[in-house]
């Protein structure tokens, strides 16, 4: 539904992101001539009018390359500011590239000045562009689409509503049917029940819809395929809702395998350029936190070697990205075989869901365990696992494996990113959060919200609360 509306959206997008990146150029021009920044031009400025036509392309090609003009991005400002600032930066990295090996005379202030006038260009248009829609303004740029939904259970009204929330796109939900008596003739979430299953057809017909979504029961499948045999003589378009959605983890995707659709339903929520992107950025903030902690690390491994006898590293097996286990390093805390009460433990205080809740006072936890415990020092050995690539620097925190025997299906969403040293849920309150549950949705708001920026942000954030030992222990 979105491709179809986003269509037309995806063109003024692409046109307008064109052109103001090309005036974006200029500007950058101009400011480089006119502040008193950077060397002093002895000369008139290095610049050729081929780059209006060459910077253009570049970020054309970058744009569609990397999906910006994608509907289920372009239609959400969050995501779509994201995408346009992976794009812009990956786009300026290939034309400093042409710049080096072609024109090695161009302003690097000019470079910088473009860099960022664009982001804002870009980005401020998107911003204008979302609210003129919202207010109802600009709706003929777009093409308006009238759906009918088949089923007006659970599924059907999560549709309904998602619709609804979309409306200022163009979509507009005419009503269900259902071959339920109890709701024919009434409404199911602000819109009516317009008859049975069999009456789609002229439903169609007489409502012009656009596109017809079957959100059916697994058990429902032989109405299915008696609803699309009855539409298949008519101009209308026919979607179906897979009823799996306490079984999605965070995203699904289609494909086409020798024929035959498949749905992706374990994928992962952060892949191309923003895994590279990602990647990149743990990889070099985990090398530089590694070489500039190493004094501190080597000091926290000689007094947990003087304090208590046993090794420095204590290896614990914990669930990663997708389900894997791996080996999570940390400093040892505890007296050696203090984590097989853990699971017994967790029994007596009686944690309920999936919960394994942290005493303050634990007696198995040594002298110099506490202190590391209460800066978070013990943790630093992870390092290691996020340059190996086990783990990630931010991301929900990998589980025990026996904890994770007892997730529920919503529950391991968590997976769907790499696992981190910190995360969302850690910076809201870390270990002083004892509901799970809210946990839980807390990585799941990190997830659905992920950007490099909100990374940055959960590691400045993390930084305050260990120097202040807040909830750690």
């Amino acid at each position: 539904m979105l491709k179809r509306v986003g269509t037309r959206l995806g063109l003024i997008l692409l046109v307008a992101d064109v052109g103001l990146t090309a005036l974006a150029l200029y500007l950058a021009k101009v400011l480089r001539l006119a502040l008193p920044f950077g060397v002093s031009l002895k000369g008139p400025l290095a610049f050729g009018s081929w780059f209006y036509l060459l910077v253009p392309a570049i970020w054309a090609l970058a744009f569609l390359a990397l999906h910006v003009y994608d509907p289920a991005r372009a239609l959400r400002y969050l995501g779509d500011a994201q995408a346009v600032w992976s794009a812009v930066t990956w786009a300026t990295l290939v034309f400093a590239g042409v710049a080096y090996l072609f024109f090695r005379e161009f302003s690097r202030l000019l470079f910088f000045y473009f860099y960022l006038l664009d982001l804002a260009l870009l980005l401020g248009w998107r911003a204008l562009l979302q609210w003129l829609f919202r207010l109802g303004l600009g709706r003929g740029l777009l093409e308006s689409r009238r759906i009918l939904v088949a089923g007006a259970g659970r599924v059907g009204q999560e549709l309904g509503q998602a619709i609804r929330a979309y409306r200022w796109t163009g979509l507009e939900l005419v009503g269900y049917v259902d071959d339920d008596e109890a709701k024919q003739g009434k409404e199911c979430a602000g819109h009516p029940v317009l008859g049975g299953l069999e009456d789609v057809a002229s439903t169609v017909s007489r409502y012009a819809v656009d596109e017809v979504v079957l959100a059916l029961p697994p058990w429902a499948q032989e109405k299915a395929r008696q609803v699309i045999l009855a539409l298949q003589a008519l101009p209308v378009n026919v979607r179906i809702v897979p009823d799996v959605f306490d079984l999605v983890f965070i995203r699904a995707s289609t494909e086409e395998f020798a024929g035959i659709p498949l749905v992706g339903l374990r994928e992962p929520a952060i892949e191309g350029p923003d895994r590279v992107m990602k990647r990149f950025f743990d990889l070099v903030v985990g090398s530089l936190a590694l070489v500039l902690l190493s004094p501190l690390m080597l000091a926290a491994a000689l007094a947990v070697r003087a304090d208590s006898p046993g090794p420095i590293l204590f290896r614990q097996l914990r669930i990663g990205e997708g389900g894997r286990p791996f080996a999570m390093l940390k400093f040892r805390t505890m007296l050696v075989g203090a984590e097989a009460g853990e699971r017994r433990l967790a029994q007596e205080n009686g944690a309920g869901p999936p919960l394994f809740v942290k005493n303050q006072h634990d007696p198995r936890v040594t002298r110099v365990g506490s202190v590391l415990r209460r800066f978070s020092v013990d943790e630093l050995p992870q390092l290691f696992n996020v340059l190996k690539g086990n783990m990630s620097l931010v991301g929900p925190r990998p589980e025990l494996p026996w904890l994770v025997e007892k997730y529920e299906p919503w529950h391991r969403k968590r997976f769907a990113v790499p696992q981190g040293m910190t995360g969302w849920w850690q910076v809201n309150g870390r270990s002083d959060r004892a509901d799970y549950h809210l946990r839980v949705e807390d990585d799941l708001y990190y997830i659905r919200n992920w950007s490099l920026w909100l990374d940055v942000r959960i590691l400045l954030v993390t930084c305050v609360a260990v120097l202040r030992g807040q909830g750690a222990y």
